[in-house]
């Protein structure tokens, strides 16, 4: 995981996170700005991070194949929350913007290549990564998104790939209502075809955009 770092780094995100995105950033606010590597340097390939935008130390990282991991001193130090889990490949994470302590975990990579690795569904934790708990969609394999509602952490919405190798039923879009405990599969092809992105409208959250 790379971040940018100088004096004027909080003064670009306070600048950023406040404007639109469609509005122009003026390029000398990061001229001096540097990338800066800050592990976990026995992380492994990643395809899924996420901060707090209430809290800019604390931050979580999701390896392909090394679980979850969480820096609460801007990448300092590094703490393995995943390992006592049955799995170990994570697609996707989401911490609900409501409220920091929820935690959803979208297991098995998305990125189709040579070697991959599935996972057995979602995790959740309501209590920012101390423990989880399954909340299902096992057959799901490979979980290319997870987003959470800005102000209800009981709904979010799922981009399930599926099968890598074959076809499945449990792939494309799925919503809970209820933090996990019952799932509904919004959007459906067919049984080769998966869905592998998903986003709310931050103008509307009643629409929303999927790749499949």
């Amino acid at each position: 995981m790379r971040i940018w770092t100088n004096s004027a780094c909080a003064a670009v995100l306070l600048t950023i996170s406040g404007a639109a995105w469609s509005q122009t950033v003026d390029p000398r606010l990061y001229q001096g700005l540097h990338w800066r590597l800050v592990g976990p340097f026995a992380g492994g390939r990643v395809l899924a991070v996420a901060g707090l935008p209430s809290n800019p130390k604390v931050y979580y990282f999701g390896s392909v194949a090394g679980g979850v991991w969480k820096t609460t001193d801007v990448g300092l130090n590094w703490t393995p929350i995943f390992d006592h889990e049955g799995v170990s490949s994570i697609g996707s994470l989401a911490v609900a913007p409501s409220d920091a302590n929820v935690i959803y975990v979208g297991t098995g990579e998305a990125c189709i290549r040579g070697d991959i690795s599935f996972g057995d569904g979602v995790y959740k934790s309501t209590d920012a990564g101390r423990t989880w708990q399954n909340v299902g969609l096992h057959d799901t394999q490979h979980i290319g998104r997870v987003i959470v509602h800005p102000t209800n952490p009981d709904v979010v919405f799922v981009a399930a790939l599926g099968h890598s190798n074959g076809p499945s039923e449990e792939r494309g879009v799925f919503r809970s209502m209820d933090g996990g405990k019952s799932w509904q599969k919004v959007l459906y092809v067919d049984d080769k075809t998966g869905a592998i992105d998903i986003a709310l409208d931050p103008n509307n959250q009643r629409i929303l955009f999927a790749t499949l």
